[in-house]
């Protein structure tokens, strides 16, 4: 629903900020949480929401018809954006106007001026879209700066990070998890922002993303009882989530669940927000890189350090390979995924810290234990 005034927020990702406007309550209100745990945001007075990189983001269905015609009726081409098909125009001012016809999205980046919209039709799609739009939009201003993103997990103890590194299915998500669970902040779970500082390290910013955990590491680390009973209240995780997931969980079914071709497994969608409120982890908005991990899952084994020699990869760097649910429509990252040099720093950098391999197996308590051990906390 609109209203007739219109609130803002402020993103902030280290010294870079984006200033979200609507008319349309849930967006503001669901960016407020998406981002409110890793990055810093505040609510400002709308009259200021002009200065600066902006992106107003409303549910208008007249507007969103009218530049969906516009697109159609122009040189146009198609891409594959959010899994939705997409008409990409672009005009002779430098103005970027796409539209997504199954979800009701139309998008517009006028690249002269930096400001960005966003109409559409259902409030829920318009809120997930800004939230696309925006991390896209401070993602570009971070490379710009020098910020490299990396896949990876990572957590804090007093301001010094683990991160962890592996293919699908090594184990990132769990070794940030069990090292959750025994005191250390939550900074990322798949993928982080990282750059050279002045003192001779790396600092670490975390990238928010609904968090993605399997039905049997969710029943491994003690969450699944609780995660179904709110469930079965009427709480709501990640509107992202697959509804067979949903239907498994309050079904009590705990084992895995595949996609169709089975190359990836279904997995429950946390809000970010949700780590706290609902599993008692503490996050973190920020720290410095100390530590490398390169965990192996073995269930049937107990943890342990193991002598596997595992050196960073360009896979461990995310690029457009990487990223193609999000293609670059709008141009947003100009600079890509990050100038060569800041990768080249930030490769020399890691190269310099504490590697470790580990084994971990299924006990989640057992892992953890190892590793607070292993780390020395």
């Amino acid at each position: 629903m609109n209203t007739d005034t219109p609130t803002a927020i402020r993103l902030h990702a280290a010294n870079r900020t984006l200033t979200l406007l609507s008319h349309t309550p849930a967006v503001t209100h669901y960016n407020h949480r998406y981002f409110g745990s890793w990055w810093k945001v505040f609510e400002v007075p709308a009259s200021s929401a002009r200065t600066g990189p902006l992106l107003v983001a409303d549910v208008n269905e007249d507007e969103y018809a009218g530049l969906r015609a516009l697109v159609e009726m122009c040189p146009h081409e198609k891409a594959s954006y959010a899994r939705a098909e997409t008409l990409v125009a672009r005009d002779t001012t430098g103005t970027i106007t796409a539209v997504s016809p199954a979800p009701q999205l139309a998008y517009q980046h006028h690249t002269t001026t930096g400001h960005l919209s966003i109409r559409g039709a259902r409030d829920e799609q318009v809120a997930l879209a800004s939230a696309r739009i925006a991390r896209d939009a401070l993602r570009g201003m971070l490379l710009a700066d020098g910020w490299t993103l990396l896949h990876a997990s990572a957590a804090v103890r007093d301001g010094q990070t683990v991160l962890t590194f592996g293919s699908k299915g090594a184990g990132k998500t769990t070794t940030a998890l069990a090292l959750a669970t025994r005191g250390w902040q939550l900074l990322a779970n798949d993928r982080i922002f990282v750059r050279p500082n002045p003192h001779g390290t790396l600092d670490v910013l975390p990238w928010p993303s609904a968090a993605a955990i399997g039905l049997g590491l969710l029943d491994a680390l003690g969450w699944f009882d609780m995660t179904r009973t709110r469930v079965q209240a009427g709480e709501n995780l990640h509107p992202t989530q697959h509804p067979d997931v949903t239907q498994a969980l309050l079904d009590g079914r705990r084992t895995p669940l595949w996609e169709p071709d089975g190359r990836r497994e279904m997995k429950v969608q946390v809000f970010p927000d949700q780590f706290t409120s609902w599993f008692g982890l503490d996050l973190a908005t920020e720290g410095r890189a100390a530590t490398i991990l390169f965990p192996e899952i073995d269930p049937t084994a107990a943890p342990a350090a193991t002598n596997r020699r595992r050196s960073l990869g360009d896979e461990d760097f995310m690029h457009g390979a990487t990223e193609d649910r999000y293609p670059d429509i709008l141009g947003l990252a100009p600079t890509g995924s990050g100038n060569d040099h800041a990768r080249q720093a930030v490769a020399a950098h890691l190269a310099e810290l504490p590697h470790h391999s580990v084994r971990l197996g299924h006990d989640l308590a057992a892992n953890a234990d190892f590793l607070a051990k292993h780390l020395g906390s």
